[in-house]
């Protein structure tokens, strides 16, 4: 008979199957190396002096319909909320929906020291060490998504890189660490005793291949350790190779932890006949002295065969880097460009590894920021577009000859950058993809309810368990306006972006990661509407068979019959978008503010005999006429007749339901510059700027917080994001970057200098909304305005008015692909244990940023 337990236990396993169905079968052929590197195994920051062995578990069956933005963490919510909680053996934490009693049961290591089984799904694990003395130690773990650490929140290694490594300060008697299992059902936990308190750890390296024919600097990021209670200040890496020396003078490294810098390294002279050349590091402090040391060895190719490039990222002033298959026989300008993204889990070097070098085209294969990365979306899609941007900084190719191509979560990468930019590219080839990003995730619960009484028995799943994970669920406005935001990702609703180009599906004919099913409702899809689309499903295909998986020469012989066409023989075009923040422009028209915000807004082009522009929720046009060749005298808008004064860029508004010609647009007012939502503010090379004028415990929270979102940030978007407190921060030493605050009025000395002006303005114990006033400690919130001394520049909230609307704001999914935040977002401390149901408001200001003119919904 199989207990109550154990069916949880398979329920889990079938809920969450699906993305570890697809590593596994990504583990043959040339594309699909796991993660494309080993875990980090060996130590060489300091000596292991505690391996967790024992701990307790904890598991919470999750049946799959809680928020992706604010699920539900009753476990985190206990410990922040009370820092001095522990816990025992076969303690009750709570009962669930069939009365069954949540314990904490008792667990040990595997032989290769290891919390390891199915059980750990879903659940959470409770470890303790108790200390003689206040000592500094890094913790090491891996396997988790989340730490708390003596009631504060530390980002996790949810894909088990073995990457972590947290410097703190144990306090004297115990020590309280919950870690939440992450994408494995296994944890690995110990502390280290570091070899000194600044040093190197070459666990994630971001670096070039050194190129024989390309003499000169090349940018690299390796992380540093600052397990001490100081700045570091004005230290510099020297990279040393060949004997030529570059010094870099790096970043400040904010006190208890780990920052990946970028540095210069300086190439010439490389032997072709050599392999590798090693760079020679050292860190050295402000006044000169030795701190570590360390070696690198890296990749010496020649540019016209398959290798990696690196560049500093607009994003947040990272290095990231892109691997590239080169033109065969040499690069020519002119040239095609392909654009190539990889799927979950595959490194970009892979990527582009599984492709033959073309004769006609170079191909270069950005990272996603990460393996796994952003599914193509959010810094994901930023990423692309960089490297885009590169590959034709760098090669030069035809403008016209542009195409992008991608496998499994590239596939839906394809389909959604494809819907998104459609004019970047003459055609596009989605393999193995997924066109919605919530539609896939959602085929699961699908899955579960097509099975059969007989298989969910099989399956534990119960009459009980089953009525829940397929009920039907209502949501309230609020959680409908808070979904709005992810309406330039529902890729769907641009379908007839298509238009504007080729699509070549490909797909196995046996695929069960991403379901053949999907592909063939594409197909279905496009049918009724696209007269130049190719479908064909390879025969016996599973979701890998080999390097053809992407690189199928009837694809390249596609891309090879089409090209962007250029605007004079542009007659027909149809455009949508989600958000002029995200995409605004098809060739010469360009949509710069909507009337309901985050809806899809859209224009359709005929220019025959007239030109006749239709929109729907378009609030103001552009339409750039000195691309056009022929004479135009009028258009018809929205069927009105407007007579234009000259050939030239003109922006057409509509004012009290009348469409008009009017002036260029404030760079004040919302548009493609700076739209929102809460999200856009991590971008633009963002800088944190967290308080120092609160109490001890809010300072040391606030910092914190900085810190577990710069973690986080390093750790899925392999990102580098400055922190600086509020008294040293000057808004004339960061100028048009973006800022994220830390705080309120009352403790973040930095509020005045950027939200002075603010409709929204949070206090201890009071925040304004407008003309509301809210009381109380327990309010926590999310908003994005502008920088009032930039017009490109935005300013991100992350605001509490007391000690339990600080901590209920310390979730960082945010930071997390497919969630979706408009510009504001309000609730109270009941958000970890009531989700989406303690959000009080959400919504978007107007395009004059005003919260009059706005669309807010309020519960």
């Amino acid at each position: 008979m199989v207990t109550l337990h154990k069916k949880f236990t398979l329920v889990l396993w079938v809920l969450f199957s699906l993305p570890f169905i697809l590593s596994g079968q990504q583990r043959t052929g040339n594309i699909v190396e796991y993660f494309g590197k080993e875990k980090v195994e060996e130590i060489h920051e300091g000596k292991v002096m505690h391996v967790f062995n024992k701990g307790l578990l904890l598991t919470l069956p999750s049946l799959g319909f809680e928020s992706s933005s604010f699920p539900l963490d009753p476990v985190f919510n206990a410990f922040l909320l009370d820092p001095s909680m522990e816990v025992t053996k076969d303690d009750v934490f709570d009962i669930d929906f069939t009365g069954k009693e949540l314990k904490w049961k008792g667990i040990e290591v595997d032989s290769t020291n290891t919390f390891s089984g199915r059980e750990l799904r879903s659940g959470y694990v409770y470890l303790s060490y108790r200390s003689g003395s206040e000592k500094t130690v890094l913790f090491e773990a891996s396997g988790h998504s989340l730490a708390s650490i003596n009631g504060l929140p530390y980002e996790g290694d949810h894909y088990d890189f073995g990457y972590n490594l947290i410097p703190l300060k144990l306090k004297k008697g115990k020590n309280v660490f919950v870690l939440k299992v992450g994408r494995f059902p296994r944890v690995r936990a110990r502390l280290l005793e570091p070899k000194t308190l600044v040093q190197f750890t070459t666990r994630d390296v971001t670096a070039p291949d050194l190129l024989v024919e390309e003499e000169g600097e090349y940018q690299a990021a390796i992380r540093v350790i600052n397990a001490s209670e100081k700045w570091v200040k004005g230290s510099r890496i020297e990279a040393s190779l060949n004997k030529k020396v570059h010094s870099t003078i790096i970043q400040d490294i904010p006190p208890m932890s780990v920052y990946k810098v970028p540095f210069v390294i300086s190439a010439s002279g490389l032997d072709p006949q050599e392999e590798k050349a090693v760079v020679a590091l050292t860190l050295k402090s402000a006044k000169g002295q030795l701190e570590s040391s360390e070696v690198l060895t890296l990749n010496v190719k020649s540019k016209f065969r398959h290798h990696k490039r690196t560049f500093i990222s607009g994003i947040d002033g990272s290095v990231q880097y892109f691997s590239v298959a080169p033109q065969k026989n040499g690069i020519t300008e002119g040239a095609a460009l392909f654009l190539s993204v990889h799927g979950a889990s595959v490194e970009a070097v892979n990527q582009a590894n599984a492709y033959k070098q073309k004769d006609w085209g170079n191909l270069v294969a950005p990272t996603n920021r990460r393996p796994f990365g952003f599914a193509w979306e959010d810094w994901g899609r930023l990423d692309a577009l960089e490297v885009l941007s590169e590959g034709k900084r760098i090669y030069k190719p035809n403008d016209k000859k542009i195409y992008l191509t991608g496998h499994s979560m590239g596939g839906h990468g394809t389909w959604y950058l494809g819907a998104t930019y459609p004019d970047q590219f003459a055609a596009i080839a989605p393999c193995a993809g997924y066109p919605d990003l919530l539609l896939y995730r959602g085929g699961r619960t699908k899955r579960i309810a097509g099975l059969s009484a007989e298989q969910r028995e099989q399956y534990g799943i119960t009459p009980k368990m089953f009525e829940r994970i397929t009920m039907d669920y209502v949501p309230t406005p609020v959680e409908n306006m808070v979904k709005r935001a992810g309406t330039p990702s529902r890729t769907l609703k641009l379908i007839r972006n298509y238009l504007h180009h080729g699509v070549y599906v490909l797909h196995g004919e046996i695929d069960n990661v991403v379901p053949t099913y999907i592909a063939r409702d594409m197909r279905e899809r496009l049918g009724k509407f696209h007269t130049d689309f190719t479908y064909y499903e390879y025969p016996g295909g599973t979701h890998w068979y080999g390097d053809h998986s992407v690189d199928w020469k009837p694809i390249f012989d596609f891309f090879e019959q089409r090209t962007i066409p250029e605007a004079k023989d542009v007659k027909k075009l149809e455009f949508s978008t989600g958000s002029p923040g995200v995409s605004a422009t098809s060739h010469f028209v360009t949509i710069h503010q909507q009337e309901k915000p985050f809806e899809v807004s859209s224009f359709n082009l005929k220019r025959e005999n007239n030109f006749i522009l239709d929109t729907e929720n378009v609030s103001l046009l552009e339409v750039d006429f000195t691309q056009i060749p022929e004479s135009i005298d009028q258009i018809v808008l929205n069927g009105k007749e407007l007579v234009l004064p000259l050939k030239e860029r003109l922006f057409f508004g509509k004012r009290n339901g009348v469409w008009q010609i009017v002036t260029n647009p404030s760079l004040k007012e919302k548009g493609p510059h700076r739209n929102g939502g809460f999200k856009d503010a991590f971008r633009n090379d963002v800088v944190f700027v967290y308080a120092t004028k609160g109490t001890a415990m809010e300072n040391e929270w606030y910092y914190n917080k900085a810190r577990f979102d710069a973690d986080t940030f390093w750790y899925k978007a392999n990102g580098n994001i400055e922190l600086v407190a509020d008294t040293d921060f000057a808004p004339k030493d960061y100028p048009d970057r973006n800022v994220v605050v830390y705080g309120n009025r009352s403790n973040n000395a930095a509020w005045n200098k950027l939200l002075k002006d603010s409709p929204l303005q949070v206090y201890n114990d009071k925040l304004e909304f407008g003309n509301k006033s809210l009381e109380g400690a327990n309010w926590g919130m999310y908003f994005i305005v502008p920088r009032s001394d930039s017009d490109m520049a935005s300013v991100g909230v992350i605001t509490a008015t007391g000690a339990t609307g600080m901590k209920a704001a310390y979730a960082n999914h945010y930071l997390v692909n497919g969630t979706t935040f408009p510009d504001v977002l309000l609730f109270n401390d009941s958000v970890l244990t009531q989700g989406m149901s303690a959000v009080k408001c959400a919504g978007f200001f107007g395009n004059d940023w005003a919260l009059e003119s706005g669309d807010f919904e309020w519960k």
